[in-house]
């Protein structure tokens, strides 16, 4: 009776727990767009002086507000979290839309950035007040800015400038246990390490099987 019972453990068991976690349908094979089509950037210039856009790029966005120095932790969590596990990828940027006026703030949190890892990915670009908002509005999200036009939330953006995310329960998956989730907390390391990493890695596998499929498999991604 043992021996059943080691050979079935040791055996049958593995087998059984692969052939159930095979099986099983991951609600985010294929992450939901939440918001399509969001605009591009105007015509706001980063702090090497390029413009910087949405297009043909996988974009991690966030917005900084005014207060960029109060808020460093964050953008040193998003570095160690998320940014320096991908930043050699080509097709990848991460972009923080700041206000105007704050451009020696972003350079300091560059500056500090510089020491840890490649900044070459890393990319603050400004604009007015009144373009902070009029672009914030057009993503329809749930959440919004505070008062200095901020967020600790950043956001995934594809390539064809769709902003990507988790809706949760809907009419067609009303039961759903996955959370509605537009954006990702830099507040939180956890919400990093676990949500926004899940996320971000079936992007990444959503444009390798795409370039496999092509037959134009490339090291971009």
């Amino acid at each position: 009776m043992k021996k059943n019972i080691v050979l079935f453990v040791l055996f049958v068991l593995p087998i059984v727990a692969y052939l159930f976690f095979a099986s099983g349908v991951n609600s985010f094979s294929k992450l939901p767009t939440i918001t399509p089509k969001i605009a591009d950037f105007g015509d706001w210039k980063s702090l090497n002086g390029k413009k910087v856009s949405l297009d043909k790029k996988i974009t991690v966005l966030g917005f900084s507000g005014s207060e960029i120095l109060n808020n460093r932790g964050n953008y040193f969590n998003l570095n160690e979290k998320i940014y320096k596990r991908y930043n050699g990828f080509e097709d990848l940027q991460f972009v923080i839309l700041c206000p105007l006026g704050t451009e020696e703030q972003a350079q300091k949190v560059l500056d500090a950035l510089k020491p840890f890892t490649d900044v070459k990915g890393w990319n603050f670009v400004f604009a007015s007040p009144e373009e902070i908002k009029t672009f914030y509005n057009q993503l329809h999200l749930k959440g919004k800015l505070d008062a200095n036009l901020g967020t600790s939330n950043v956001y995934i953006v594809d390539k064809e400038r769709n902003l990507r995310g988790r809706k949760g329960a809907n009419k067609e998956n009303k039961d759903s246990t996955e959370e509605y989730k537009e954006g990702y907390d830099t507040f939180h390391p956890s919400e990093l390490s676990n949500e926004m990493l899940d996320d971000f890695k079936i992007i990444l596998y959503e444009y390798r099987a795409a370039l496999k499929k092509n037959h134009n498999a490339t090291k971009q991604l």
